[in-house]
């Protein structure tokens, strides 16, 4: 077990009402919940392993995959669909190469579509690294996402 995990579950009496906690503690130190962790979660709250990947998978807070660097909040919710969500979404894809909504190659760049920023107004809209970037067109792309290649 990692040393990392230790500490974390050490403040822990290890009880099914811990889970929850626990798992948003792996996430703040490791950015994301590593599969071979789950089990150790499994063990230490005596709770089956699927029981603790149906927390997991159920709450949209949790990731199973690290994040970019940088990571990139599209917003598709209605105000932003209509105003072409999708096609930035594509955009961003080609400007970083990106492979779907996932992370970057090199790691820099990690991108996921959200249902509603609360930024109606402002549509299109997404976020990096909760920095808004509002009314975006395909031709600020190349500006937002500056990179050295």
């Amino acid at each position: 077990m990692e040393k990392g995990l230790l500490e974390i579950l050490s403040a822990y009496p290890g009880t099914k009402s811990d889970i929850i906690p626990i798992l948003q503690d792996i996430q703040a130190n490791f950015g994301y919940l590593p599969e071979e962790m789950m089990k150790d979660v499994s063990n230490f709250t005596r709770v089956p392993e699927s029981e603790i990947y149906g927390v997991a998978t159920f709450y949209s807070q949790f990731r199973f995959t690290p994040r970019g660097k940088n990571h990139i909040l599209v917003c598709t919710g209605t105000a932003c669909h209509v105003k072409g969500a999708d096609n930035i979404i594509d955009g961003i894809k080609r400007h970083l190469d990106m492979p779907d909504e996932g992370v970057t190659p090199d790691g820099e760049y990690s991108m996921e579509s959200v249902g509603c920023l609360g930024c109606c107004a402002l549509a299109p809209c997404a976020t990096v690294n909760d920095d808004i970037k509002s009314n975006i067109t395909l031709k600020d792309i190349k500006k937002i996402f500056r990179r050295r290649k």
